[in-house]
């Protein structure tokens, strides 16, 4: 956990970046702009099927229920949500860290194409969707304990983060082949996501969550990849 600290102050830090905030805000539109938009289909959707059963009354239960529903959704679907729509950005983000901390490290990496983003988006959402579907009955089985299906996500979803935080920043400085030989330990990885996941729980540092954990994801990738680097030369 020390190791992943000065990371997340490191990111913290950055938040007041321009080229940062510039990502804060278009990935928060553009979360707000997809759970807005999921509201009005649901609430159109809803609308209709009270409709069909003779209880519509002017649209009162169609938005009460769609509000009801959207909340109770977007508790749960935020952390897929806001990664997904982070995986375009990342490497805005990326490259603002890598800029300011690793100027080297900047100028060999390589933009990725919109294509295997979206593709590394679709995968990140699938596995988030399939491990917290897998993680559903543990948590069911663990609800009369009052806090244990709470971790149960919490460490389903720790994992999740701490591979996407950190593969932001190795995608940029790998192969495709590479791509599963992250240098971050997984533990140091289940650390960072965990506290992201956290974090993502808190009102408003919710929002900034997914920001701050690509950027600390960053610093703990090149940490790493120095690290691995070193090792690398020494047995040379």
């Amino acid at each position: 956990m020390p190791f992943v600290m000065t990371p997340l102050l490191m990111a913290v830090r950055q938040l007041a970046d321009p080229a940062v905030l510039k990502v804060l805000f278009k990935s928060l539109g553009v979360t707000v702009a997809v759970f807005a938009a999921l509201g009005v289909v649901l609430f159109f959707g809803l609308r209709w099927g009270f409709s069909q059963w003779g209880a519509s009354d002017g649209g009162l239960a169609e938005a009460t229920a769609a509000a009801l529903i959207a909340l109770t959704a977007g508790w749960f679907l935020f952390r897929v949500v806001a990664l997904a729509v982070l995986q375009f950005f990342a490497d805005e983000i990326v490259a603002a860290v890598e800029e300011r901390h690793y100027p080297a490290a900047a100028r060999s990496a390589k933009k990725l194409p919109f294509r295997r983003d979206l593709r590394n988006s679709l995968r990140g959402v699938s596995r988030a969707v399939g491990y917290n579907l897998l993680a559903l009955p543990v948590a069911i089985a663990l609800i009369f304990t009052g806090i244990g299906s709470a971790l149960v996500f919490l460490l389903v979803n720790a994992v999740l983060l701490g591979r996407e935080l950190t593969d932001m920043a190795w995608f940029r400085h790998c192969t495709e082949t590479e791509q599963t030989n992250t240098p971050v330990p997984g533990s140091n990885r289940i650390a960072l996501g965990g506290v992201t996941a956290g974090l993502m729980l808190v009102p408003f540092l919710g929002l900034l969550a997914p920001v701050i954990g690509a950027a600390a994801g960053t610093h703990l990738t090149h940490r790493f990849m120095g690290n691995s680097s070193a090792k690398r030369d020494a047995h040379a």
